[in-house]
């Protein structure tokens, strides 16, 4: 199962933290802390796999970590023992493939102002700590149907445009 899924720039601020059991906010900042520590002191070239259950008041006995590093920004899944470790490495992949799509070349400042639209797409891969959807295409078209409802529903954020055809219609 899949127990938190983080977001952290190479200055150690996390830019989506999602987690999927409980843990008070002292220890989602400890958690945090502690992988931004253990993997931005890793270089490119090791193993993006970490046991991290021992010697750790955060973490328990079973955990692995999983990460992958694109541009400025570590990719960060919590897993338990149960996790194939590819599998993990192959859905940050697809996650990341995601909102390449969503967003044509995502950047750090799309997670930063579309928090809803990438937790959004996170949502439609894993729910509950539970893989759903694997399948990017599926991913973007279901994100491009809510993008469409939500223009719908509010004319102001399909710009001017909208505005000017709801004006019309009224």
């Amino acid at each position: 199962m899949i127990k938190s899924i983080l977001i952290i720039n190479n200055h150690g601020k996390p830019r989506l933290i999602k987690v999927y059991e409980h843990l008070s906010e002292d220890k989602q900042q400890q958690l945090i802390r502690e992988l931004f520590l253990l993997v931005s002191k890793r270089s490119d070239s090791s193993c993006n796999f970490l046991e991290v259950g021992n010697g750790s008041n955060v973490f328990d006995k079973d955990t692995k970590v999983i990460y992958r590093h694109y541009a400025t920004l570590f990719f960060v899944f919590v897993v338990d023992s149960s996790e194939s470790e590819l599998s993990i490495i192959d859905l940050i992949q697809t996650f990341v493939e995601a909102l390449d799509k969503s967003f044509e070349n995502v950047c750090e400042l799309d997670l930063i102002f579309h928090i809803d639209k990438v937790h959004y797409i996170l949502d439609e891969m894993v729910m509950g700590g539970l893989v759903l959807e694997t399948n990017p295409i599926i991913i973007h078209s279901n994100f491009e149907v809510q993008n469409k409802l939500e223009k719908a529903e509010n004319p102001l954020l399909s710009g001017f445009q909208g505005v000017l055809s709801t004006i019309k219609n009224k």
